[in-house]
């Protein structure tokens, strides 16, 4: 069943409305998760896709911040004009993190290498004053967009927004085609894709580079939010929230990857609003991820897909 491509628009469409409902506070909520949801489907690619076991997410959403923010700092270029470049880094350091991969490195060994991968990244973060404000931090200026200004959430959301929405469909469109589908291949049985013809080390580093993409251009968005980078906003908690997100949501499906931002990034600022639940926001997340994994282990969207096929993504194989 075709993914009844309407979606991608009906959704952002009735999401306009957001900013005329929500306070700030919310609507900075709101923006997070849309950040989430591009980290998440640049991670889904190599995990979900790809069927690698590779953490280097966390390294190329960092880069991406950093490199957004430290083209507005020190070159003192626009936000917007950050974006793409955030984006070609994120993609050059996917480029190198494939590089265990080409070698022949699988499974855990790859994912204990990814994860050093970032865990370097996140040094060079702290060794590197002069550029990303080492330990203290770098403090990013408010975003411009084409000499507007975003100084509030909802004016950011509307930018976010739009990204988002291009960044998705241009990936759902990706993964349709030929190379998705020899993503899916390699997935299947490597060995067989390979017999078959297909180059799988050029999809190896491919399916890298786009996910860094999408992820920097992520990290950009990021920079923008929050306003002020430190090393410790990309560690190994970051790792584990990225990787709740497309397993809650599911593996390989945009679908999924949408919805596994809202759960993940909502759910605890909702149970804050409760008084009598606060304290026990990390226990009840816990509860939630194992409850979901453990009875619907293709997460979310695969409950989606058995109400209504048109929430069925069209490269995702069963």
């Amino acid at each position: 069943m075709k993914l009844n491509r309407s979606i991608f628009w009906i959704l952002p469409l009735l999401a306009l409305v957001l900013p005329l409902v929500l306070n700030q506070y919310l609507q900075y909520v709101v923006n997070l998760i849309l950040v989430y949801i591009l980290v998440s489907v640049g991670f889904n690619i190599v995990v979900g896709n790809l069927g690698q076991l590779a953490f280097s997410n966390v390294a190329f959403f960092g880069i991406g911040a950093y490199a957004s923010g430290i083209l507005t700092t020190q070159l003192g270029m626009p936000w917007w004009l950050t974006v793409i470049p955030a984006g070609l880094c994120g993609a050059l350091a996917g480029c190198a993190a494939s590089i265990p991969a080409l070698r022949g490195v699988r499974l855990f060994y790859l994912a204990i290498m990814t994860l050093a991968f970032g865990e370097l990244m996140r040094w060079s973060y702290i060794r590197t004053p002069g550029l990303t404000g080492g330990s203290m931090g770098l403090t990013v200026p408010e975003p411009e967009v084409f000499g507007w200004m975003l100084t509030t959430e909802h004016q950011k959301f509307y930018v976010f927004l739009f990204i988002v929405v291009v960044v998705v469909i241009a990936t759902s469109r990706l993964l349709e085609s030929r190379i998705g589908r020899a993503f899916l291949a390699i997935k299947s049985d490597e060995n067989a894709a390979a017999a078959m013809g297909i180059p799988t080390g050029q999809y190896f580093v491919l399916a890298f580079a786009l996910s860094g993409f999408i992820v920097g251009i992520g990290g950009s968005m990021y920079a923008a939010l929050v306003g002020h980078l430190s090393p410790e906003d990309f560690d190994l908690i970051q790792v584990i929230l990225h990787f709740a997100i497309i397993m809650v949501g599911g593996l390989g499906s945009l679908i999924g990857s949408v919805l596994g931002s809202i759960l993940i990034t909502a759910t605890p600022e909702v149970i804050r609003h409760f008084e009598w639940l606060v304290g026990s926001e990390e226990w009840i997340f816990g509860v939630a991820i194992i409850v979901v994994i453990l009875f619907l282990p293709r997460g979310l969207s695969s409950l989606l897909a058995k109400v209504n096929p048109i929430f069925k993504d069209r490269y995702y194989r069963d």
